[in-house]
């Protein structure tokens, strides 16, 4: 599974929507309904699946689900 994959995953999961009504362009407050606590929980989430540490405030600044794939797999190659 991709990392764009695992992301939509966690996104679906956390958010609670449908798989399919996320797509890269999905914005996660504005598309998807994320307020500040499920944006704090979703970057958690994300953490625990790729089992990686992110600046929390660089992570939130994230807007879209694609973008978040990308900032993550950027993450996961540095801390391997």
């Amino acid at each position: 599974m991709t990392v764009a994959e695992r992301v939509k995953n966690v996104v679906a999961r956390q958010l609670k929507v449908k798989l399919e009504d996320i797509k890269p362009e999905s914005d996660f407050v504005k598309d998807l309904g994320a307020d500040s606590m499920a944006s704090i929980e979703l970057v958690a989430a994300f953490e625990a699946e790729f089992d990686i540490e992110m600046d929390e405030d660089a992570a939130l600044s994230v807007k879209t689900v694609g973008k978040a794939g990308e900032f993550i797999q950027h993450i996961v190659d540095q801390q391997q």
